[in-house]
């Protein structure tokens, strides 16, 4: 197939070379601008679950990559989602299918409804999570650090469900497995959980760009506030008719952990793996992405079904207040897809459109 990917970093540059080296034809396009140039002298150098170099396409513009592709790969953090759909839009012609990887604040409800307003019938695939877990290295270089074994998939409309996951088997072989549809891939996606205490509780280390291995310090209480957002984040859910898996779970699904409680799952991950490393960047996306474009939006729906989320607003009332931002208003989804004049009906009847 004729892939184009949308980002150039540890994911974007991690989805081309696997893709690629299942024989498909990539071509990648950086939204940032230079971030790609170096694949225009170089092949793609991967390391770890894959070892390979590869050589990449890399186009100029959206509409380059769009007239080129079959597919489109949406691999950039979701606070870019809007600016980079926005500017495939004009390009993006009726047959294609985007997938966004991963979903969040229903990013891909919002491609999806733009496309079918100006006239064209796409397919909207969405990820609660990256198929790979990957660290750039350089500007060409990308170290694969897994491949998870089962990816939840969402499709808009859900009737293009089984081509959704058709498409997703050959791009990236098998272990996909359908979600209900894209409301329950959103609140899938439990980097902003997980990631929200971890960087509040972390803080000093990162305002000080210690070394830090992220799931040593995963402790019990910091364990604990996690597991309270998560259950926040479960009933929400429940209040849409959906039932997800716990965070618990999704580390036994996705790094085959045994442990029953997060702090304990924490250690066997730290014995096992011994990091990733925590962030060590103010600017970390752990904050800046995962609040607004995950905890202020759980929050968002918590208003719609008018489930109580107390320890979701109070974390994220603290980052904002530890940044010295209104994160409260940083996502730009949130308004234009009207989430606050919505009903629970309103918006299932939105996530489970069919052609």
């Amino acid at each position: 197939m004729k892939v184009g990917i949308l980002g150039a970093g540890g994911i974007g540059l991690a989805s081309a070379a696997w893709m690629s080296h299942r024989g498909h034809d990539v071509m990648i396009w950086s939204p940032r601008g230079t971030t790609a140039d170096a694949l225009r002298r170089e092949a793609v150098n991967a390391t770890g679950v894959l070892e390979a170099s590869l050589p990449l396409k890399v186009a100029d513009c959206a509409g380059e990559l769009a007239r080129f592709a079959d597919v489109l790969l949406l691999a950039i953090p979701v606070n870019g989602h809007r600016a980079a759909m926005d500017a495939l839009l004009p390009h993006l012609r009726s047959g294609q299918t985007v997938i966004v990887s991963s979903m969040g604040s229903l990013s891909a409800l919002y491609l999806y409804e733009a496309a079918i307003g100006q006239g064209v019938a796409i397919s909207v695939a969405s990820f609660g999570t990256t198929v790979l877990t990957a660290r750039r290295q350089g500007p060409s270089d990308v170290r694969i650090m897994t491949r998870r074994p089962k990816v939840g998939v969402s499709c808009l409309p859900c009737s293009d469900q089984a081509l959704a996951l058709q498409t997703c088997e050959v791009l990236f072989g098998p272990g996909f497995i359908g979600d209900e549809n894209a409301l329950a891939t959103t609140l899938a996606n439990i980097n902003p959980v997980a990631h929200g205490p971890l960087a509040l509780f972390n803080w000093t280390r990162i305002e000080r760009a210690e070394n830090w291995p992220q799931y040593h310090f995963m402790t019990p209480r910091v364990a604990a506030v996690i597991e309270q957002l998560d259950a926040e984040r479960m009933a929400i859910a429940a209040a849409f008719g959906l039932r997800l898996r716990t965070l618990e779970r999704h580390f036994a699904q996705s790094f085959n952990t045994q442990s029953e409680h997060l702090a304990d799952i924490a250690a066997e991950l730290h014995d096992k793996r011994g990091g990733p490393p925590g962030p060590t960047d103010v600017k970390t996306r752990f904050l800046s992405e995962d609040v607004p474009y995950g905890l202020v939006f759980t929050l968002a729906l918590s208003h719609v079904t008018q489930v109580s989320a107390p320890a979701t607003e109070a974390t994220a009332a603290m980052a904002g207040l530890l940044l010295g931002e209104d994160l409260s208003a940083a996502n730009d989804l949130i308004f234009a897809l009207r989430v606050p004049s919505e009903t629970v009906d309103g918006l299932l009847a939105r996530v489970n459109a069919r052609r």
